[in-house]
C-alpha cells in the first residue's frame, strides 16, 4: 500500500474513499450540482486534489450503477491523471439517455478513481519494428 497525499480545496468536498476495503476504485463525490440533459455533457468539480507519486498514474473511470440506471458515462474514460498534476479533479460527465434528464446533487459519487503503477518508458525510433501475428490488422481485426 501506498501514501497518496490529499488536499480539501473546499470545506464541503468529501475525500475519495473506497465503499469496501478491497476495492480498486476510490469514489469521487461532486461539489457542485449540475443538470445534464439528454446528450449533454458537464465537467463537474470534486473539490480535491492528490498528489500522485512518481511512477504512478489516476485513472478517472464511470461507476457502473450510474452507467446502468442513468446511462452516464465518463466522456475521456480513463481520465487520466499524471504524477506531476495538482490541480482539482475535475469529472467530465455525459448524458447518454435519448429522453431523461439526470441530475447531480453535491455529495453524489459520480465516478471512481484508480491509483495504478505506470511504466516509464523511452521510445526508440528504428527503421522497422519486429513482425508479429497481428501484424497491421487494425480495430475488430480479431473479429470472427
Amino acid at each position: 500500500m501506498i501514501d497518496v497525499p490529499v488536499h480539501r480545496l473546499r470545506d464541503d468536498a468529501i475525500l475519495p474513499s473506497r465503499a469496501y476495503p478491497e476495492d480498486a476504485g476510490l469514489d469521487l463525490v461532486a461539489c457542485e450540482g449540475v443538470t445534464l440533459e439528454p446528450g449533454e455533457r458537464a465537467t463537474v468539480a470534486t473539490g480535491v486534489a492528490i498528489e500522485i507519486p512518481a511512477g504512478y498514474a489516476g485513472f478517472v473511470q464511470p461507476r457502473s450503477g450510474l452507467a446502468a440506471r442513468h446511462g452516464i458515462g465518463v466522456v475521456n474514460s480513463p481520465g487520466l491523471i499524471d504524477s506531476g498534476y495538482r490541480g482539482e479533479i475535475r469529472v467530465v460527465l455525459l448524458n447518454t439517455d435519448a429522453r431523461d434528464s439526470f441530475t447531480v446533487e453535491p455529495g453524489m459519487r459520480v465516478a471512481q478513481l484508480v491509483i495504478a503503477p505506470v511504466a516509464i518508458v523511452r521510445l526508440v525510433e528504428v527503421e522497422e519494428l519486429a513482425a508479429s501475428e497481428r501484424g497491421v490488422k487494425g480495430f475488430g481485426s480479431s473479429a470472427r
